[in-house]
């Protein structure tokens, strides 16, 4: 049986997007996930906190309960206390995203016009996919924008670099499939093309 084309696209995007998150976590320090840029902005360890938070509610018995789960406390997702360190908010993220794959690969094109709910509002399961990968994606890009700034002269981009679009060829999985002559390498160019 062929997957679905939504289905497919729907996982690559979300393996994307994981990936341009952990690629970006991995240039800083520990110390620099606790940064916040002013006190009304977030740390990359409070958006990492929200979004396995998230993730944990949205995803659990996706298709039998509604996303958000009574025990989900999202104002706490905000806040951190001393067991929120880096290994212990890794676990947390680790686990968001493990739901969140088992939820989706097993789903076929007849479950996409299911009925689910978020926060008690009917969505379909291809609404309620599209309403988180469009979340993700924004915090994800809040955590590379951080991750950048953190890491100055250091960051080692995450896509093709500056100046270098016409170097490279990327397919929609974020491989390079043609490196131009001078474009030096192969292999991924980064989640975002």
């Amino acid at each position: 049986m062929t997957r679905d084309p939504y289905l497919t696209d729907a996982l690559r995007q979300l393996r994307k997007l994981r990936a341009l998150a952990d690629a970006a976590l991995e240039q800083i320090t520990d110390e620099q996930w606790f940064v916040r840029l002013d006190p009304e902005s977030n740390s990359i360890a409070h958006i990492v906190k929200h979004l396995a938070g998230n993730m944990r509610s949205r995803w659990t018995d996706f298709l039998t309960t509604d996303g958000e789960k009574p025990e989900r406390d999202r104002d706490r997702e905000f806040e951190l206390g001393p067991g929120d360190t880096v290994a212990a908010l890794r676990e947390r993220w680790e686990d968001g995203w493990r739901r969140c794959f088992a939820a989706i690969e097993p789903l076929t094109r007849a479950d996409l016009f299911r009925t689910v709910t978020v926060r008690g509002e009917p969505h379909t399961v291809l609404e309620a996919i599209s309403r988180q990968l469009t979340h993700y994606a924004q915090h994800v890009g809040q955590i590379v924008l951080l991750a950048k700034h953190f890491a100055g002269p250091a960051w080692r981009t995450l896509s093709i670099p500056r100046g270098r679009s016409s170097d490279f060829d990327v397919s929609k999985d974020g491989v390079r499939y043609r490196v131009s002559e001078g474009g030096g390498g192969t292999g991924r160019a980064g989640a975002l093309d």
